[in-house]
């Protein structure tokens, strides 16, 4: 063979392999993976192999590693054991029919009970909230537990981790997670880093990535929980990160952009619950196993809320955040009020919305107006004209401020709060912390928050979404394909 054939020959290997690479994938991609997940990385394979396998490769599977995921089945062993025979309060047992299930369906998903007993307090102020947590840190006695996906030690912060600081120096044992990438993102991270060294915090990043070590999976996974507990006995939970409200990014600044947030603060048998997730991150993270939450029982009652907690992310085989969520939206009769900075459902949430509006439901959704992330903005924006059509009332909260607020009710019988969004990062590749709340009068007081984002913000009119620009809709259709490459 002279040389000048080894051109062509190259080239008939080349388009050869193409073609074998898409018949693989005809017969592996959609396995065990949703439709319209399954048919966006066919249409990237399809249309460039090397570059689409490759892609797959690294962010196809929600992989956690060997050694991560049998840590965390270790870890789940533990919380379904410690829970035991946990029975659900007589409350819940004389709640709807349909909470009822669904709080059986937690349960079996999650392992977590539902507790009642509870005092739930609603916190929507920023720097409120930041001094709560703080006040709680310094009346700790035994060991604060905090873990959150982005920690900044900044002017608004300072407060708090100085009582973490000290803290410790009274013998209080602290310990402290965030995720390595998420807060990575933030130009304060190695000064977080630095300073915490310097202290008697026992801290450590979640979902690390350094290869140098042999800690390496899925690039794009990410711990996005939200939690602080004191003592076993006052516990913290929602959507505020551990940083200032504009994120310490000077764009932010400049743009005037802060972040709406809400919290909530529990006392009761609830605490202990939420420091069992603590303990199942930890220890995936450590191998140790930290301060376990008292028994879960019904101590002397504290308050009258019934809380469920969540925990949710790929260490569990099913979606239980999703479910938990189209469950509650199917059994609505009369109201359902959701909020969510980053609105990009899949079929069965989308289905369950539309579905609940067409049936007659009033269905509100609360937005940012100006979304602080491209992507996800536009491809939440591709699903406005099927809301819209099925009669969903959407609000969106007036720039520059980002609502980014985790919640929603359903009729007047039951709230949920936590860190997930209702997106398909959420569903699928976060680490992710709700509490379902039932009773007392919590469904009252967070449709106050509600009428308050209403009043502030602008409803979107069908009329209006119509006259959007045709390269906004073409932008906005492919950000929509590209948040299925899960």
């Amino acid at each position: 063979m002279s040389l000048t054939d080894w051109p062509v020959v190259l080239g008939v290997l080349l388009v050869t392999l193409q073609v074998v690479l898409r018949l693989i994938a005809l017969g592996v991609i959609p396995g065990n993976r949703k439709p319209s997940t399954g048919l966006a990385w066919l249409m990237l394979i399809l249309f460039e192999p090397f570059i689409g396998f490759a892609a797959f490769h690294l962010f196809g599977r929600a992989e956690l590693g060997k050694r991560r995921k049998q840590r965390q089945l270790k870890a789940h062993e533990v919380i379904a054991q410690h829970v035991g025979m946990v029975e659900s309060p007589r409350s819940v047992m004389d709640a709807p029919d349909y909470l009822s299930s669904v709080a059986r369906l937690n349960r079996r998903l999650g392992s977590l009970p539902v507790l009642g007993s509870n005092r739930v307090d609603l916190l929507d102020d920023y720097r409120g909230c930041l001094a709560a947590m703080t006040d709680a840190v310094d009346a700790a006695t035994d060991f604060v537990h905090v873990e959150f996906y982005i920690a900044a030690w900044d002017d608004e912060t300072d407060d708090f981790f100085r009582a973490l600081v000290a803290a410790t120096e009274r013998g209080v044992k602290v310990r402290l997670l965030f995720d390595h990438l998420g807060t990575r993102t933030l130009p304060t991270y190695r000064d977080l880093r630095s300073r915490l060294s310097k202290t008697q915090i026992d801290w450590h990043v979640m979902l690390p990535i350094r290869p140098l070590r042999r800690r390496w999976r899925r690039p794009d996974l990410r711990n996005h929980r939200k939690l602080l507990v004191v003592d076993g006995r006052v516990g913290f939970t929602g959507s505020l990160n551990l940083t200032e409200p504009g994120y310490n990014k000077p764009r932010n600044h400049r743009l005037g952009r802060k972040w709406v947030e809400l919290m909530i603060r529990c006392e009761g048998p609830v605490v202990p619950a939420l420091n069992l997730v603590f303990a199942a991150d930890w220890y995936t993270e450590t191998e140790e196993i930290p301060n376990l939450p008292l028994p879960l029982s019904e101590p002397d009652a504290v308050g009258d809320v019934a809380c469920q907690v969540v925990p949710s992310g790929p260490g569990y085989v099913a979606e239980n955040n999703l479910r938990m969520f189209t469950t509650l939206i199917y059994s609505a009769t009369r109201r359902i009020s959701l909020t969510s900075p980053y609105f990009v459902p899949d079929e069965s949430l989308l289905y369950a919305v539309t579905t609940a509006a067409q049936r007659g439901v009033d269905v509100e959704l609360f937005v940012s107006e100006v979304s602080d992330q491209f992507m996800v903005g536009h491809a939440q924006a591709s699903y406005y004209r099927a809301l819209l059509d099925a009669g969903v009332r959407i609000y969106r909260y007036p720039a520059p401020l980002i609502l980014h607020s985790k919640h929603f009710t359903i009729d007047d019988d039951v709230a949920v709060v936590g860190s997930s969004n209702m997106d398909l990062r959420s569903f699928a590749l976060n680490y992710e912390i709700s509490v379902m709340l039932y009773g007392g009068d919590v469904v009252k007081r967070l449709r106050e928050v509600e009428d308050d984002y209403r009043a502030m913000s602008r409803q979107l009119t069908s009329e209006e979404w119509a006259r959007r620009p045709a390269h906004k809709k073409y932008v906005d259709n492919v950000m929509r394909l590209s948040s299925a490459l899960q």
